[in-house]
C-alpha cells in the first residue's frame, strides 16, 4: 500500500516529492511498530511449537501478542488517515510553501542582524581567487573546519556561489583577501560543502524548484490539471516577492571570529530562469494559467522594498512572457484580457 502511494505521488505531481513522503517521522514508527509486532508473534509461535501449549510457559507472551495485535489495529486507521491526507497535492504544496517561507524569513533575519557591518569593497586587487576542488552543487561553508588560529585572523572571505548552485571542478567558488598559504588554501576547500546532487531540505530555492515541477507536471498532457498549477503559481509568487527583497549579498561575522563572510544570494535573473522560465514554457497557450502566471509576476514588481536591481529582470520576464502569448494565443479577447493586467 505504501508503494502504490508513493508510487501514485511520483507519477502525478513529482519524483522530487517522494523524500518528504517517505521522511515523515510518524508513517516511519508505525511501520516500524507493526514490523516489531509481527517479530514478536513469530517468537510466540515458534515457543509454541518447541514447548507446547504450556500455559505456564507462554500465556503472558500471548496476552502480550493480543494487545499488541489490537494497537496494531488502531494504528492501522491512524495510518490509512495519515497517509490519505499526506498524498493530497493541496497538503503537499502547503507544507512546501511554509517551510521555504521560514527559511527566506530567517534569511531576511540575519541579513538584518549584519546591517551594522560594512560591506567590503568590490575591487579585484589584492583578492585571492580559490579554485574549487570537485564539481557538485554549493551547499555551505562551515567555519568550524578552520584551525582556531585561522579563524582569529582578520580577512574577508566572500563565497562567489550561490547556495544549490552548480560548480564544476577548477571553478572559481570563493575569493579572499590578503595572500594564503597552501595549507590555508586546503583548508578553506576542506569546509566548503559541496555535494554530488542538489539538497533537498533547508533551502527556499529547493521549494520553489519542486513547486515550479509540481506546476509543470500538471499542465503535462498526461495530467492535464491547471487548477493546481494555479495554487502552486499563486505559492510561488509569494515566495518570488519576498527572495527578491533579500539583498545580493549576505553578511557573517560571529562573535567567535574575527573574519568576515560574505554569502551570495541567487540574483532575480537565475530565479527567473530555473522558476519562472520552465512554467512560461507549459503556460503560453492555456488562457487561464498564463492570466495567473502574468498576474503573479506583477505582483512582484510591485512588491515594496524590492531591489532596484532586480526590477529590470522581472520586466523582462514579462515582456518574453507577452511575447509568448501573442505567438501561441490565437483568440483575440483572451489574448487582450491577460495582457490589459500590465497596463
Amino acid at each position: 500500500m505504501v508503494m502504490v502511494v508513493l508510487n501514485q505521488a511520483s507519477t502525478n505531481f513529482s519524483p522530487r516529492l517522494l523524500p518528504g513522503l517517505i521522511s515523515n517521522k510518524r508513517h516511519q514508527i508505525i511501520l516500524g511498530f507493526y514490523i516489531g509486532t509481527l517479530l514478536f508473534n513469530i517468537i510466540v509461535l515458534m515457543s509454541l511449537g518447541a514447548y507446547g501449549p504450556s500455559k505456564n510457559a507462554v500465556g503472558f507472551s500471548v496476552m502480550i501478542s493480543a494487545i499488541l495485535g489490537a494497537f496494531c489495529v488502531g494504528l492501522f486507521v491512524y495510518f490509512i488517515h495519515s497517509i490519505s491526507q499526506a498524498i493530497q497535492i493541496q497538503n503537499i504544496i502547503d507544507k512546501i510553501f511554509y517551510k521555504s517561507d521560514k527559511l527566506l524569513d530567517a534569511e531576511k533575519r540575519r541579513q538584518e542582524e549584519s546591517a551594522d557591518i560594512p560591506s567590503p569593497e568590490n575591487s579585484t586587487e589584492d583578492w585571492k581567487i580559490i579554485q574549487s576542488g570537485k564539481s557538485g552543487y554549493y551547499r555551505s561553508f562551515d567555519v568550524s573546519l578552520l584551525g582556531d588560529s585561522f579563524k582569529q585572523q582578520e580577512k574577508i572571505i566572500e563565497i562567489i556561489p550561490y547556495a544549490d548552485q552548480h560548480v564544476w571542478k577548477n571553478d572559481p567558488i570563493m575569493k579572499v583577501r590578503e595572500e594564503l598559504s597552501t595549507d590555508e588554501i586546503e583548508a578553506l576547500q576542506l569546509s566548503l560543502y559541496i555535494l554530488s546532487n542538489p539538497h533537498e531540505d533547508d533551502s527556499s530555492i529547493s521549494g520553489m524548484i519542486k513547486l515550479t515541477e509540481v506546476v509543470v507536471k500538471a499542465l503535462s498532457p498526461g495530467i492535464n490539471d491547471p487548477g493546481t498549477a494555479i495554487n502552486a503559481i499563486s505559492k510561488i509568487g509569494q515566495l518570488l516577492s519576498k527572495a527578491l527583497t533579500l539583498k545580493p549579498k549576505t553578511l557573517e561575522k560571529r562573535s567567535d571570529l574575527e573574519m568576515l563572510i560574505v554569502h551570495q544570494n541567487i540574483p532575480a535573473r537565475e530565479l527567473m530562469r530555473i522558476i519562472v522560465q520552465p512554467i512560461r514554457e507549459y503556460a503560453k497557450m492555456d488562457c487561464a494559467v498564463a492570466y495567473e502566471l502574468m498576474s503573479t509576476l506583477i505582483y512582484v514588481w510591485n512588491t515594496k522594498n524590492i531591489c532596484t536591481d532586480y526590477i529590470t529582470a522581472i520586466s523582462d520576464e514579462i515582456k518574453a512572457l507577452q511575447s509568448d502569448l501573442k505567438a501561441n494565443i490565437g483568440n483575440h479577447k483572451d489574448l487582450k484580457r491577460i495582457l490589459e493586467l500590465v497596463e
